[in-house]
């Protein structure tokens, strides 16, 4: 008796495709933070800015003023702006570049494309908060050399880690807004709305209404925020305040804006 072999037609051959790995996604995606000239030049950025903002501490500081925590204040005024940005364009830039067809259809699994943008926006803050650090290190020890004083080192590792935090979460804000817009021009307004019109707005309904100015440390995010740039150690309540804003204003709207991403239509 011989065997009956049959065999199936090429095209009928199913083609079974390897899932792309995380490290994959997260190298793709941070080689898409920097391969455009626009990126490389936002992160360059952080450094100039640093290098401009120690600059003008050297040169206009009074002498008894020149002290780290003064540097380490002046630099950390253009990173409140720049991180953010970051975040912004490495969520939007999908949907107005026009590029997000094309990365869901290479991995299409885009939880793990939005999480992979969010350690990469993370970790170019964590990285570019110590460098701008440095700047500042740097320009007190120059700085106080030029004026022929000794240099004061007036921020604690306590202190700095903090500011390092209070950074790191604008910048998650700005990651926030971009996945809840995808558009970078209405994210970018969406930011500076959320940071420099909700405070003031905060503040005055506090000194107006007693009882919301109990309340506003436990839901006035940036009221909260603001303590890590101000106090070396918080205490129990006030992190836990942090934590609470935190999440009614940062956690919250990024779980809705993740599920808006999910089952959006990409063009």
């Amino acid at each position: 008796m011989t065997a009956l072999t049959v065999t199936r037609p090429a095209a009928q051959v199913a083609t079974v495709h390897k899932r792309a790995s995380f490290g994959r996604i997260l190298g793709v995606e941070l080689r898409k933070m920097f391969d455009t000239r626009s990126g490389a030049w936002l992160m360059a950025s952080i450094v100039i800015l640093s290098v401009l903002a120690t600059s003008a501490v050297v040169l206009w500081a009074p002498e008894d003023e020149l002290t780290y925590e003064m540097f380490a204040s002046a630099i950390g005024i253009p990173m409140t702006v720049v991180l953010p940005v970051i975040a912004i364009l490495s969520v939007t830039s999908e949907w107005s570049q026009r590029t997000g067809l094309t990365t869901f259809t290479h991995f299409p699994s885009r939880g793990r494309v939005m999480l992979a943008k969010a350690v990469c926006a993370v970790g170019v803050g964590v990285v570019a908060i110590p460098v701008a650090a440095a700047v500042g290190a740097l320009g007190n020890v120059v700085g106080t050399a030029i004026a022929g004083t000794d240099p004061v080192w007036n921020v604690s590792a306590a202190e700095l880690g903090n500011i390092v935090l209070a950074n790191v979460l604008g910048l998650i804000v700005g990651f926030m807004l971009g996945v809840v817009t995808r558009s970078s021009a209405a994210a970018v307004v969406a930011y500076f709305v959320y940071t420099l019109v909700l405070p003031p707005l905060s503040s005055l309904l506090a000194s107006t209404q007693e009882g919301f100015r109990d309340a506003q440390a436990w839901v006035d995010f940036t009221f909260a925020q603001s303590r890590l740039f101000e106090d070396g150690t918080l205490t129990g309540q006030e992190w836990a305040q942090l934590g609470t804003s935190t999440l009614l204003w940062l956690v919250l709207p990024l779980a809705v804006g993740t599920a808006l991403v999910m089952r959006s239509e990409v063009k």
